[in-house]
């Protein structure tokens, strides 16, 4: 054995000694893989570093590579208050991380031929078949009926025009309380808040424009439409046990209260736990609420291994461990931009069906690949995938807001410089 070889063996069984999750993957030598071991220590030390200054409680970082994971580094605290620290099964609130495994949702149906992505929403959803638009002008607006019906497509990609009850006629969504992202404390099902944001004006013409917003919330309420089965069972059934992601939930079971990361907030005396309560600003009622509403656009819960596999099977083209959720060409669909430059979030990048995607590597400025796809979450949670690298990276945080890090693009700038071959 070479000496290179034993340093790396020693630092990966470092790693796992010190970040052990429950039933975790094994980590992989990161040379096996092209990494650098040495090199991703830089990744631990700069993480660790957000923690020991105080910019972050803790949290969870996962890098895999051709299928193995080489790097899992839990750090900092779960909780500032008990002391409790940081593990690799931790768990956290995903928020907008839920919109991929919903847009996924989605295309099993489209390959079962229940429904196709080019069909109109109001075909299955009848209060979709003619929406309004708030258009600005010199009184405040005016609300117009939308020029098209909105399809499916349309949701997925984000240019359906609703948005998060803003825009010109944010009043009428704030009239109806349905503003931000949150649902977890309705007690009703995500069925009954869709048929409200359809009666409301959304911010743009169908296809004219990105908007983020109340989609993929609407898409949730129409798998259950077409599956005749609540969100959380399908997206049980269909996608969270065949690939083995038994810590991913609309609502946390009691007997993993004690794996919840605490949301902070950051302020001029540092971190402070959000409030406990309902609400975006809060710990949010994802272990105590109705358990109800289960919102396709922001309302999971996951760990890092979790995340991974499913971002894996993805790379994959839509297989795991020899259990196939999707085709390749359905994933080839969702991965590649179908907005045009119609996303303005960030130079380089458009959207897929349900992930950004990387058309211009100079155009961005950081370290990645074309073809790259990706999102976050508003916890200050992260992921992407590089197809032409074979790699998946996870990050888990729970922040909010998070103004001021810089811990993303450090991430991304540690992870790739790890790559040696």
């Amino acid at each position: 054995m070479t000496r290179k070889l034993l340093i790396a063996i020693l630092t990966v069984s470092a790693l796992v000694a010190d970040n052990q999750s429950v039933d975790a993957q094994e980590l992989a030598v990161p040379e096996s893989v092209g990494m650098s071991a040495s090199r991703l220590n830089r990744l631990t030390d700069a993480l660790d570093h957000y923690a020991e200054s105080g910019q972050l409680s803790g949290g969870v970082a996962m890098v895999m590579r051709r299928g193995e994971a080489v790097f899992r580094h839990a750090f900092g605290v779960r909780d500032l208050e008990s002391g409790a620290p940081m593990h690799g099964d931790s768990i956290f609130r995903i928020a907008s991380q839920t919109k991929a495994i919903v847009s996924v949702a989605v295309m099993l149906l489209h390959e079962e031929g229940k429904l196709l992505i080019s069909d109109r929403v109001g075909k299955y959803m009848p209060e979709y078949a003619e929406t309004t638009v708030a258009v600005q002008d010199e009184d405040g607006y005016a609300i117009v009926p939308a020029e098209r019906p909105i399809t499916i497509r349309d949701l997925l990609t984000h240019t359906a025009g609703v948005g998060y009850g803003g825009g010109p006629g944010a009043e009428k969504w704030a009239e109806a309380a349905i503003q931000g992202w949150y649902f977890a404390h309705l007690e009703e099902p995500i069925r009954d808040p869709a048929r409200r944001i359809a009666e409301l004006p959304f911010e743009s013409q169908p296809g004219d424009a990105f908007v983020y917003g109340y989609s993929t919330d609407i898409l949730g309420a129409l798998v259950e439409v077409v599956a005749e089965q609540p969100l959380d069972l399908f997206l049980a059934e269909r996608i969270f046990e065949p690939l083995g992601m038994k810590d991913t939930h609309s609502y946390l079971p009691e007997s993993k209260v004690d794996r919840l990361a605490v949301v902070y907030v950051s302020d001029e005396s540092g971190l402070a736990a959000a409030p406990e309560g309902p609400g975006m600003f809060t710990q949010g009622q994802y272990v105590e609420g109705p358990r109800q509403s289960f919102s396709g656009g922001a309302g999971l819960l996951s760990a890092a291994d979790d995340y991974a596999r499913f971002l894996q099977m993805t790379l994959n083209g839509g297989e795991l461990d020899g259990v196939r959720l999707l085709s390749p060409k359905t994933v080839e669909l969702m991965t590649a931009n179908h907005v045009g430059d119609k996303f303005l979030w960030g130079a380089g990048t458009g959207f897929g069906l349900g992930f950004s995607v990387l058309a211009d590597l100079g155009a961005r400025g950081t370290m990645g690949t074309v073809g790259e796809y990706a999102w976050g979450g508003a916890y200050h949670s992260a992921y992407w995938v590089d197809p032409a690298e074979e790699l998946v990276v996870v990050y888990f945080t729970q922040i909010f807001p998070a103004g001021g890090l810089d811990d993303h693009a450090r991430l991304r700038a540690l992870v790739y410089q790890a790559i040696v071959e």
